[in-house]
């Protein structure tokens, strides 16, 4: 109330002008919430047609506004965003996709100024099938703090809109989630330079010392092969099935639909966590 009947005095009783007057002022307030730290937040997704997928990480201050109607459209419409622009290089200068007279660093600063927090767009990742390429795009979000968008690619758009290959993808993406320790689809696409300091590790262990070099190296490819296991999707053992590893639901799958599946890529978001 004293707000509106200061706009008032400024502005000579022209209710226009007070309006006006604050809407600068909230946007002004806007800039200096801008330098708070941002803990909280909540990671978003959205997946168009299947076939285009993002996930993103929008940071806030409390977990209260985070939690709130306010915050949460703010980050889906953020990931509807990048979604709609594929070539997105500086999300903050896109004309927002609601109203193209104002910018998403605008209508950010209009959030904050609202809510009273300041607010970062902290990351996001675009996924696209492309042209010739089947399968589906999908993600998991687990209570706003974990996120997973996956791509997992079949031969035929008939399989890929199917409920089977639909049902294997959101449980890749579930998996993904489970499993904070996956960084690879398999053991394959694990870089040589961790294998081999792996391995260097491993020589060095106190427990190997005393054992002759031929023991050694069999013991050391042993616990290799179990830790390069350990990051790789596909040798987890099912969330929904322990008995089965990935890689064999996968082949099951296959076995039922007719067609080759690969697992191509995946991204996992935990809130808060360092991307350095």
């Amino acid at each position: 109330m004293m707000d509106c009947k200061k706009a008032l005095s400024e502005t000579g009783g022209d209710i226009i002008k007070a309006i006006e007057f604050l809407r600068t002022k909230g946007l002004a307030s806007a800039e200096k919430k801008a330098s708070r730290t941002t803990a909280e937040g909540r990671i978003g997704s959205y997946i168009h047609d299947s076939r285009i997928g993002i996930l993103i990480e929008v940071n806030c201050e409390t977990d209260f506004v985070s939690r709130g109607e306010i915050f949460k459209e703010l980050v889906d419409d953020l990931a509807m965003q990048v979604a709609a622009c594929p070539q997105v290089q500086a999300l903050l200068e896109q004309p927002y996709i609601k109203n193209d007279k104002v910018l998403v660093k605008d209508w950010i600063k209009q959030t904050i100024a609202t809510i009273g927090e300041n607010m970062k767009v902290k990351r996001f990742v675009r996924y696209n099938l492309g042209e010739g390429s089947e399968g589906r795009i999908g993600s998991y979000i687990h209570d706003s703090r974990i996120g997973v968008l996956i791509e997992v690619n079949c031969e035929t758009d008939f399989v890929g809109r199917g409920e089977i290959f639909k049902e294997l993808v959101d449980d890749l993406a579930m998996q993904v989630v489970a499993c904070p320790q996956v960084q690879f689809v398999s053991t394959e696409d694990v870089p040589k330079s961790i294998v081999e300091k792996e391995k260097e590790l491993e020589m060095q262990r106190e427990d190997l010392q005393s054992k002759p070099e031929n023991i050694r190296e069999k013991i050391v490819d042993g616990r290799i092969s179990k830790r390069l296991g350990e990051l790789a999707l596909l040798e987890q053992p099912f969330i929904k099935d322990d008995k089965l590893l990935v890689k064999d639901l996968v082949k099951q799958t296959v076995a039922s639909l007719g067609e080759n599946i690969k697992v191509r890529r995946f991204v996992r978001f935990t809130l808060g966590e360092d991307t350095d």
